[in-house]
């Protein structure tokens, strides 16, 4: 990885809510930072101790006026389901049904809240080799009418967002509608969202060659936003694809209101949370975590929250009752960070290493989380059981 200036002022510098706390699961490399380092703190604030047990962390700097509406720690109501192979993608039917992606075994299912699952294809096109394989999906806004599921899939050439219909429980044809995403055994992005405008939000890495996030030529190591026809959205800088960019890998996006969020791996000193703007420039390969006046001064933005890679990897990205959730892998807890307007306050951690790494958060209609676990990712020693999607209360 290149160094400059401005990424050695990450390690200098802290922004003002620099948070300690959570670990790296897909940093150094690939999931699994083989070097840690400790986040510097601002020098009028110490950030508090790593959590060790269930018991969530003790809240501090929670912004006045902050929209939070829990305050006790979430709690696990059921297992929905059991026995699932590296579930990665998850998102809701209208009716309430998930729809679950498994990365290695490119099955696409359907999951009641009962615990009933459907086989509903599987994916051959599906390439897997280490983090890349079956990885996000998105249902359409006009899924009424229209039918149609989104997927990100790598395959044996690059990473691509296919379009595919939902009939009497069957997946119809692929459609590619946007391909030539870079691809790699590590660092290949995934996450599909639709915004509130209606546009689907692609996270892509750089799939190993950090370069790539700073080439606005280059579709790898951005934030993309696209039409469901896969052309650039309207309003997208430069008529293109891509939204954002200077990003290793994101792996979580979630909205609140209209404010997009996303969760990013690190390297091998600081995971990252970070509002997106549009046409942003989040600094990776020259600057990790929080860069300071430097980087300010480069045109990198600095993210809103940084975590030591220890404790997190952050993964899947949620918004649920005034708090954006994040699953984390290496970090194997679940982070609860409340969210008033564009602040953020002090995060909290939940369900430390009772269930193993977790890889994705979604929000059920019903408002609940469901919560899966990645323990069959070849990063872990599966329990029985796994791997497992959790239902919990907020």
């Amino acid at each position: 990885m290149t160094s400059s200036a401005p990424r050695l002022a990450a390690l200098l510098l802290a922004a003002p809510l620099l948070l300690a706390g959570c670990s790296s699961d897909d940093g150094g490399g690939g999931e699994e930072n083989d070097a840690r380092a400790t986040p510097s703190t601002t020098p009028d604030r110490s950030d508090p101790p790593a959590p060790t047990t269930d018991a969530p962390s003790t809240p501090a700097d929670t912004p006045a006026g902050s929209a939070t509406t829990v305050s006790g720690p979430p709690r696990v109501v059921d297992t929905i389901a059991t026995g699932l192979e590296v579930p990665w993608g998850l998102t809701f039917l209208p009716d309430g049904d998930a729809v679950a992606t498994e990365r290695d075994s490119g099955r696409v299912l359907r999951i009641a809240p009962t615990g009933q699952i459907t086989e509903l294809g599987t994916v051959t096109e599906a390439a897997p080799e280490a983090e890349g394989g079956l990885l996000g999906v998105a249902v359409s806004p006009d899924f009424a009418t229209d039918q149609r599921l989104f997927l990100y899939l790598t395959t044996d050439t690059d990473n691509r967002v296919v379009r595919t219909t939902l009939r009497d429980d069957r997946l119809g044809d692929l459609d590619p509608i946007l391909t030539g995403i870079v691809k790699g055994p590590i660092h290949d992005g995934g996450r599909l969202e639709f915004g509130p405008d209606g546009y689907l939000y692609v996270s892509t890495g750089e799939a190993g060659e950090p370069d790539r996030a700073q080439d606005r030529d280059d579709l790898g190591g951005k934030i993309l936003r696209i039409t469901t026809d896969g052309d650039p959205a309207p309003g997208n800088p430069n008529g293109s694809p891509v939204w954002s960019w200077g990003h290793r890998n994101v792996q979580g996006l979630a909205f609140v209101g209209d404010q997009l969020w996303a969760s990013e791996f690190g390297d091998s000193d600081f995971d990252e949370l970070n509002r997106i703007e549009r046409g942003a420039n989040y600094g990776w390969p020259e600057v990790e975590g929080t860069g300071g006046p430097d980087a300010a001064a480069a045109g990198y933005v600095d993210p809103l929250a940084t975590w030591d890679t220890d404790e997190a990897s952050p993964s899947g990205l949620a918004y649920a009752a005034g708090h954006l959730w994040m699953a984390a892998l290496r970090g194997e807890r679940l982070w609860r960070v409340p969210v008033d307007g564009d602040r953020l306050g002090r995060p909290e951690s939940f369900l430390i290493g009772r269930y193993g790494r977790m890889r994705t958060v979604a929000v059920a209609p019903d408002g609940r989380l469901w919560l899966t676990t990645s323990n069959r990712d070849g990063r872990a020693e599966p329990k029985d059981g796994d791997d497992r999607i959790l239902l919990i209360a907020p």
